[in-house]
């Protein structure tokens, strides 16, 4: 097996990133893929997440396989993780290039999570920097979206001409997504019909898409658009336009 490396990267704090990687984890985990969690980030968030979703669901009922690395362990760790695991997610520590370098190298896509702020927005151009050395192709993910917003709109399309690829999928500004985390779970088990379990659908299959040649396989391996809740699929999403 040669698993898919998705290296989650934002040389800024507070963008999400944690956030967006488990939830990514577990929708791909939901749709019967093996992952594994790779934490490179010395703060430890995603650890500390996982530790909570062994606490709540049991050591054999999380769905993942967790390790951490740090430095240039991290490519040795995730391509080993890579050889018996369908997906590996990796989280890597804002403000380090030295940490952040070889996960990003060894990724086959890098996802930037970004918040539609000025700040955010200038702030996501030394790691697109890094990426550019690197030659690994990136994805940039509008996170923390407060919807109708002038200001969102604007950024999005400063994003757009960036000159990478932009996530058409947005995660909302969402209570739901930070209290599903307190519980080291994901909205998609905590509120599998709502609009940000949706949201996470739409991102989950885009991110495949980019990160394989065959797009019809990426949609395969994703969670089914509209599928019944089901004991064996606790988190399918429903495609009803209120939901969204």
């Amino acid at each position: 097996m040669s698993g898919l490396i998705l290296t989650f990267a934002q040389q800024k704090g507070g963008a999400g990133k944690t956030t967006v990687a488990s939830h990514l984890a577990v929708a791909y985990s939901l749709a019967g893929k093996s992952v594994a969690l790779l934490d490179i980030d010395t703060q430890g968030s995603l650890g500390e997440w996982y530790e909570l979703r062994e606490a709540t669901m049991g050591e054999r009922g999380t769905g993942l396989h967790f390790r951490t690395a740090s430095g240039w362990g991290a490519r040795r760790e995730a391509r080993s993780l890579a050889r018996d695991h369908e997906i590996v997610v990796v989280d890597t520590p804002p403000k380090s290039d030295l940490e952040l370098r070889p996960a990003i190298e060894v990724a086959d896509l890098v996802v930037i999570p970004v918040q539609p702020t000025p700040v955010d927005l200038w702030a996501t151009q030394p790691t697109l920097a890094m990426i550019a050395r690197s030659g690994a192709a990136c994805i940039l993910v509008l996170n923390r979206v407060v919807r109708r917003a002038l200001l969102t709109g604007e950024i999005a399309e400063s994003v757009g001409k960036l000159g990478h690829t932009v996530a058409d999928a947005q995660l909302g500004n969402r209570v739901a997504f930070a209290a599903s985390m307190g519980e080291g779970r994901t909205v998609q088990e905590t509120v599998p019909s709502g609009p940000g379990a949706a949201e996470v659908y739409d991102l989950a299959i885009e991110v495949l898409g980019q990160a394989k040649p065959n797009a019809a396989a990426a949609r395969k391996a994703a969670p089914a658009r509209g599928a019944a809740r089901t004991a064996a699929s606790p988190v399918a999403i429903s495609a009803k336009a209120g939901d969204r």
